[in-house]
Order: structure tokens, then C-alpha cells, then sequence
């Protein structure tokens, strides 16, 4: 028989409906039948696109004995990730505190009133029953010892990351950033690029700081490094060469062999990372992993109401990697005559690349390109050469059993993918990903913000309305302002605005001067935290902070810039000790420290201006225009001739006359 997971929307989830264990959905009616019942409860929390929750689930949750001891002595609850990122942070936390390791799947054992006892990541089947029965003798032997532990776990989940408010700096220095840098580069990977270690995660907005510092400070070392590790990163078995797309990360030092699954908010900020280094220098390899990675997020994850898809798992047939791999009899097979020259450039072998499973993952060399050559071939040759060998390779990948879709419509990563589609079509003034930008957008607006004041986490479904966290405005307010100065249609800044507004009265405590992750609104969890460290995805807080110095300048509003400046300060004692988990932070700090190009294009032709613009790489600046004197920087500098002013700490250029003027001038 079908548990209460049945009726849920969230594929994760209808993943354990048909486990032997009673699982329950968070809510009301779970929490009073532990505390009825006065049972232990079992927090268990993963993804659909999760390997190990996958192996956990038909190792343990699917064994007949497991599920009898789960049931009899505690009341199960089963927890996508995703659909609740506020559960998922201070269960995160507490095992963290308890065992200084984190992952998925997140396993807490949990009093009757939710706060935590016990807790870890993955369990091998005998070690968790062995779990359950002893805590299960001591709740009923000892509920004392539980209940001392529990009150001293919570008091350190609610001093956890709690920072000093601290007085603002008259000036941050260049020297200030040279403390955060020098540690920093320190852990650079110089041989594989990246860092070193493994597994190796793309982390795209590290070496978007990096790339930003680089550039303003003239370090042409730090400027090498990004470009050699986006180059690997896009040449590795990390990135599908086949269909375009990156996975979450490779298992190795070399960014070969990759945790298959993709997810759309790794692929929305990589698109943005690669946009910027084509900007900056404007290799043809970025634009093919943006044009590829694109059609792949519209060929794959694209629903027909314009929100995108949130996953696509690692495993296909019960197997990791199945659907991405390849025998060197298929690849000879599939390709022909062309196979040997191929197999050069895809690192194809008779006894694979793929150690453990005999097989290949596509990986190239990053000069790879430059067979070209050897076999007599122009760049559009080759290019054309390539892209009609990956569609005969992606063709037959397409006869298997495809990795399961996540189809949740998330807010926070589809504004990471729009952001992402918004940086691609400046950089490579391709219309058809504008095109696709606002789609998004409008879905954004329909689906996720029917009343058009607050955000849902994600559309409502039948069982209920997930409202928006902290993250869903701020990555949201990040791709309006992004689309605004795409487009300077001001709706979207408008937009911007007011949900900026309603993210203050929601999420920012005025005394403590924090943003907390969740809404005051909000049910009530065990702590109320807030989000300061920057992860794969930028954190919430940070995000936050950035849109809100730049629509403090946008809209010369004080109170704006006010609250960025006090959050930065309290912050930044912190980058230095940990450069790579502040990224963010580290951004706001070299604009603060640089100053941000505030770009006024008006007149007829300021879109015109606006793409030639685009192609130079200027990483502090915001553009704003058009023919309306909509914005206080844009009053008065409204005329029938189009003009380019420059900006900066509230002092304005003479108009120039053309973007290289204005290109000069800077």
C-alpha cells in the first residue's frame, strides 16, 4: 500500500510513496502524531536528482525490517530539499554542529517538539537499525539524557552564525582585499585548474571574483588562472560534450568524471560565469558552451509555460552515468569513417576512461580544437565538423532510458537561468536568448507572483502554497535590474523595487541588522537563521545586499545603500578567513572599493549604444536609459541625439558623443 507521499507533487517524494516505512509530509498533521504519540521523530531529507538517496532508499527504506522499526517507534517525514530550503538549513546545521560533515541524504533524529537528537548523512542498512533501537531504548529507558542534549544542541543552532554588528569603515582599501586574495590563490589548482582538491566544484561565482579582481587590479596571474580553469571545466567530463549542460561536479582532480546529475542552478550562473569571460575576451570555446548549454536548458528543461525544469538525475536504469557513456564499438559505429579522428578529440579507448565501469565519458584536451588543423579544416569547418558528429552521438544517446526529470518550477533557479540567458544575450547579442529571458520573466510573474506583491517558493499545488524565502526575491530582484539594463524597459526595475521592499518587511530584523532566511510570516521552525556564507549558490543574505547597492544608485534612495553598508560591515571580518565561502561578499567589497560605472545611454539609439557597449568587459558598472526621464541619473539628459554619460560617487561626465569616447573616459 501507498504511504502519504502518494498524494504529494514533489518527485522526490512520490519516490518513497510505495517504501514499506509510513512516511508523512512535513506539516501539521506529522508533528502532532509524534507528539501525541510521543514518538521520536525521523527527519529525513534529500533530491531527486540525489545518488545516495537513491541507494539509501533500496538499501534501508525499502527493507521490510527497517521500515517495521521505523514505524513502530517513530513517526517518519520525508523532505524534498528543494521544495523546503528553511527545514533543510537548520537540520543541515544541526548535524554539522553534531559531526562537522554535511550531505545528502540528511538523516535527524528529532524530538516529539522537532528538535534534534541524532543525525547524519548516509547510513549503511545494519548500521541504521542499530541506530533506531538504541535511541529508540534510551527515549524510553532515559528520555531525560535526549532531552538535556537537545537543549544544548538548540542553544548552539541558535548562536550558530550569528555575527557582531560592527561600526562601517570610513574606507575599505585595496590592501583589505590583497588580506582576502593572497590566502586565497594560495589553494589554486595550477596544473587541473580550480582549486586543489576533489571532488572539484565549479563554483561559479568564485571565479566571477576572481575574474572582476583580475581585471580592476591589473593581475594578469589571477586572470590566467580563471581562464585556464574555465577552459578545463569545459573540456572535462564535467561538462556534457555531447548535449551541452554541466553536472554538479566531478568525483576527481580533473573535472573528468562527474556526479552526473544536472541541475538548473549550476547551469544558470555558469551560463552568466562564461558570458563574462566572453566578454572579457572573447574566445569562440565560451560561445559554444554558451549556445550549447542553452539549447540544452530549452531542449531539456523547458516546460510549456515558460518556468524551467529543476533536475535531471545522475542515474538511468537504476545505474549511475549509463545515459552519458559510451562503448568504443558504439562510438565507432555511430560515427563511421570519422570515428578515429574523433576519438582523438572525445578521449575514446577500447579500455575506456571510466575506470570503474570499462566505459567513456566524453573529455577533450582544452587545445583539443587544434586538430583542426591537422586534417586541414577552418574554424567553421570544424565547428560544423563537430556539432554534426554530437548530434549523430546525442541521436543515438536518445534511443536509452533517459535520467528522471525533476519537474519542479523552482523561483530562485529559474531567476539564476534567466540572469543567466539576460548576461548570455548581451555578451553574444543573440535575440532568441532575449527572447526566451523574457518568457521567463512573464512566467515568473504569472505563476510565481499571482498577487503580484510576494513571491511563492514555487507554483501552488494542490496540497499547498509554498511562500517565497529569501533567496526567490533576491535572485529574482538580480534578474529584473539584469533585465532592465538588457532591455531599459522599466517595468522590470519597478518590479525590482517593490519586491525589494516587501523582502525589507519580510526578512530584515532592524535591530540585529540582518536579513534572516526566512519570512517573519513564516511557520515557525526550530530556529529562525539567517543565510551568511556563499555555497555553490551565492547566499541569500549576500545576493540581497548587492541588489540592494545597486538600486540605492538606480534610484539615489538612501535607505537602500544604507542597509548594504551596514550588512557589508558586519560581514567582512569574516572574507578573509575564508575567501572562497564570502565570493559574494568579496564582489561587494571590490565595488565598494572600486566604485561601480554608473552608465547613462539616452535617446533614440541608447539600445544601439547599449550593445556596443557590451562589447567591451567592464565588471563594475550598471547601465541604465532610454527616452525617459524615469530615473533620477536619467533627468534632464533626455534629447533627440543620442548621448553617454558616466557617473561615479555622485559625480557626472560631460555627455560623450560615442561609446569609445565614453570607453575612453573610463
Amino acid at each position: 500500500m501507498a504511504n502519504q507521499l502518494q498524494f504529494e507533487n514533489s518527485p522526490y517524494l512520490k519516490q518513497h510513496a510505495h517504501n514499506p516505512v509510513d512516511w508523512m509530509p512535513w506539516g501539521a498533521a506529522a508533528l502532532k502524531k509524534a507528539k501525541d504519540e510521543n514518538k521520536l521523530i525521523i527527519v529525513s531529507i534529500g533530491y531527486s536528482a540525489c545518488h545516495w538517496c537513491h541507494v539509501m532508499e533500496r538499501e534501508s527504506f525499502e527493507n521490510t525490517a527497517i521500515a517495521q522499526t521505523m514505524n513502530k517507534f517513530f513517526v517518519s517525514i520525508k523532505i524534498d530539499r528543494e521544495e523546503r530550503p528553511d527545514i533543510d538549513q537548520v537540520y543541515m546545521l544541526a548535524v554539522q554542529l553534531m559531526t562537522n560533515a554535511g550531505g545528502w541524504p540528511l538523516n535527524c533524529i528529532c524530538l516529539p517538539d522537532g528538535r534534534p537528537i541524532y543525525g547524519g548523512t548516509y547510513f549503511k542498512p545494519h548500521d541504521w537499525q542499530n541506530i533506531l533501537l538504541q535511541i529508540a531504548q534510551m527515549w524510553e529507558e532515559k528520555p531525560e539524557v535526549a532531552l538535556d542534549y537537545a537543549n544544548k544542541l538548540n542553544s548552539g543552532i541558535q548562536r550558530a552564525e550569528q555575527l557582531p554588528i560592527n561600526p562601517i569603515p570610513e574606507q575599505y582599501t585595496v590592501s583589505d582585499l590583497a588580506a582576502i586574495v593572497a590566502p586565497w590563490t594560495k589553494t589554486f589548482d595550477k596544473k587541473e585548474g580550480g582549486y586543489s582538491r576533489a571532488p572539484k566544484f565549479p563554483l561559479p561565482n568564485n571565479w566571477s571574483f576572481f575574474l572582476k579582481y583580475a581585471v580592476l587590479s591589473n593581475n594578469q596571474e589571477i586572470l590566467d588562472h580563471v581562464h585556464f580553469t574555465l577552459k578545463k571545466i569545459g573540456s572535462g567530463g564535467i561538462y556534457d560534450q555531447i548535449g551541452g549542460g554541466f553536472a554538479r561536479y566531478s568525483v576527481d582532480h580533473y573535472w573528468h568524471i562527474p556526479h552526473f546529475e544536472k541541475m538548473l542552478y549550476d547551469n544558470g550562473q555558469l551560463l552568466s560565469l562564461y558570458a563574462e569571460a566572453y566578454q572579457q575576451n572573447k574566445d569562440p570555446f565560451y560561445k559554444r558552451i554558451i549556445e550549447e548549454t542553452i539549447a540544452w536548458a530549452e531542449r531539456e528543461m523547458l516546460a510549456p509555460n515558460h518556468g524551467f525544469y529543476s533536475a535531471l538525475d545522475a542515474d538511468s536504469e537504476g545505474v549511475e552515468g549509463k545515459y552519458y557513456s559510451l562503448s568504443k564499438a558504439e562510438f565507432d559505429n555511430v560515427l563511421g569513417d570519422d570515428a578515429v579522428l574523433l576519438a582523438q578529440y572525445f578521449n575514446i579507448t577500447e579500455a575506456g576512461n571510466w575506470e570503474e565501469e570499462k566505459t567513456n565519458i566524453p573529455i577533450c584536451a582544452i587545445t583539443a580544437d587544434q586538430l583542426a588543423t591537422k586534417v586541414n579544416m577552418s574554424a567553421d569547418e570544424w565547428a560544423d565538423f563537430l556539432k554534426t558528429a554530437k548530434k549523430k552521438l546525442f541521436d543515438y544517446r536518445e534511443k536509452r532510458v533517459r535520467p528522471g526529470l525533476d519537474h519542479k518550477q523552482l523561483t530562485t533557479w529559474n531567476a539564476l537561468l534567466l540572469k543567466g540567458l539576460v548576461d548570455a544575450y548581451r555578451s553574444l547579442d543573440n535575440p532568441h536568448f532575449l527572447t526566451l529571458a523574457l518568457n521567463n520573466a512573464a512566467f515568473i510573474c504569472e505563476q510565481l507572483m499571482p498577487d503580484g506583491k510576494q513571491l511563492l517558493h514555487q507554483p501552488q499545488d494542490q496540497n499547498r502554497a509554498i511562500h517565497g524565502f529569501l533567496d526567490d526575491y533576491a535572485f529574482t530582484i538580480e534578474a529584473f535590474i539584469a533585465l532592465y539594463e538588457a532591455t531599459f524597459d522599466h517595468k522590470w526595475l519597478l518590479t525590482a523595487r517593490d519586491l525589494a521592499n516587501k523582502a525589507i518587511e519580510l526578512f530584515y530584523d532592524g535591530e540585529q541588522k540582518t536579513f534572516y532566511y526566512t519570512s517573519a510570516q513564516a511557520e515557525e521552525l526550530i530556529a529562525r537563521k539567517s543565510e551568511i556564507m556563499d555555497n555553490v549558490i551565492p547566499a541569500s543574505s549576500s545576493t540581497m545586499v548587492r541588489q540592494l547597492k545597486r538600486l540605492g544608485l538606480l534610484f539615489d534612495d538612501e535607505n537602500y545603500s544604507a542597509i548594504a553598508d551596514q550588512l557589508l560591515a558586519n560581514v567582512f571580518p569574516q572574507i578573509k578567513t575564508y575567501g572562497s565561502a564570502y565570493s559574494n561578499w568579496a564582489i561587494l567589497l571590490l565595488e565598494e572599493i572600486y566604485g561601480i560605472n554608473e552608465i547613462a545611454l539616452t535617446g533614440d539609439k541608447a539600445v544601439t549604444f547599449r550593445k556596443e557597449l557590451d562589447q567591451h568587459y567592464i565588471p563594475n558598472k550598471i547601465v541604465l536609459g532610454g527616452t525617459e526621464e524615469n530615473l533620477p541619473l536619467l533627468e534632464h539628459r533626455i534629447g533627440k541625439e543620442t548621448k553617454a554619460y558616466l557617473c561615479k560617487n555622485k559625480t557626472c561626465s560631460l555627455p560623450q558623443e560615442s561609446i569609445t569616447a565614453l570607453i575612453n573616459y573610463i
